[in-house]
């Protein structure tokens, strides 16, 4: 399995009119997305509403991602789910269709405690040889998993990373003071990139790059060769559409970009409702500040 490093791409799942999944238009994304520099693509993670789809739907997208990019950049599969038994049985099913890896969110129903957590993570660890990114989200799960439990978690070998989404910067030294070479803490929010990397954060879970790839794939390796005049520059240039994402309507956003493009993006699954004109515009207005349209 490929180690995982650099800016990662969670996809978006795009969906027909008749809201089926469009695999079609899914893997020509892919390879844009590709051919445009990215480091690795990250399939059914919550940029790709992986909660609205189901279990076959899971596992088709889960496939064709790992299929679509032949080996070309590593694949991480979210494999999240409410109970243990579940998150086990899709991580395994990752792992055998050939994912490098697996993207886990706590349990995002009922709060549990930290050692209900630690119990979790063990548990999908020793039921997988497959890597695993735990993934910290407390805005999402409702719980905030702690440095400490992370740092029991990276006793087990093939939890190997974190990503960091509780946007408090101070969590990045925390968890890279008590865990060391144990486990690699990632950058899980997007307008705290560059911040991440400056600490030294060896990987970014990105949404913005599904409709931005290159320039955010420069972002980080200026940051890597610690050419971080041009990194900020890039940064700066970039930050209106990260803050843009995280201030919500994600999913929405990212989808309507894509289509502004003229890629497949499609709209969110319901509940969830597409931009309106107003959001469009002002949406079209940023793509062509950049020189994406």
């Amino acid at each position: 399995m490929k180690k995982l490093h650099g800016m990662m791409t969670v996809l978006i799942t795009p969906f027909t009119s008749n809201d089926e999944f469009n695999e079609k238009g899914f893997r020509e994304n892919i390879d844009w997305l590709i051919s445009e520099g990215v480091h690795g693509l990250i399939s059914t993670g919550s940029t790709s509403e992986f909660a609205s789809l189901s279990d076959q739907e899971l596992k088709q997208v889960i496939r064709v991602t790992v299929e679509q990019a032949s080996r070309r950049v590593p694949v991480m599969a979210g494999t999240a789910a409410n109970s243990t038994k579940k998150t086990i049985e899709l991580t395994q099913y990752a792992q055998s269709v050939g994912a490098d890896a697996a993207l886990i969110v706590s349990p995002f129903y009922g709060l549990p405690s930290q050692e209900e957590l630690f119990e979790h993570y063990k548990s999908v660890s020793q039921n997988v040889d497959i890597q695993i990114m735990l993934y910290n989200n407390p805005w999402f799960s409702g719980v905030d998993m702690t440095p400490e439990t992370i740092a029991a978690l990276a006793e087990f070998s093939n939890i190997q990373y974190v990503k960091e989404s509780s946007a408090d910067m101070r969590r990045v030294h925390e968890i890279q003071h008590l865990c060391g070479d144990n486990l690699e803490v990632w950058c899980g929010w997007d307008d705290l990139a560059l911040e991440c990397f400056l600490m030294g954060c060896p990987g970014w879970v990105c949404p913005t790059s599904n409709f931005l790839p290159r320039i955010c794939a420069e972002l980080f390796e200026r940051a890597e060769e610690t050419k971080y005049k041009e990194a900020r520059e890039i940064y700066f240039r970039l930050l209106p559409f990260l803050q843009y994402l995280e201030s919500g309507q994600l999913v929405a956003k990212a989808k309507e970009a894509l289509n502004m493009i003229g890629k497949t993006g499609g709209v969110p699954r319901r509940p969830f409702l597409p931009l309106t004109s107003e959001q469009k515009a002002e949406l079209k207005t940023m793509l062509e500040s950049i020189g994406a349209i």
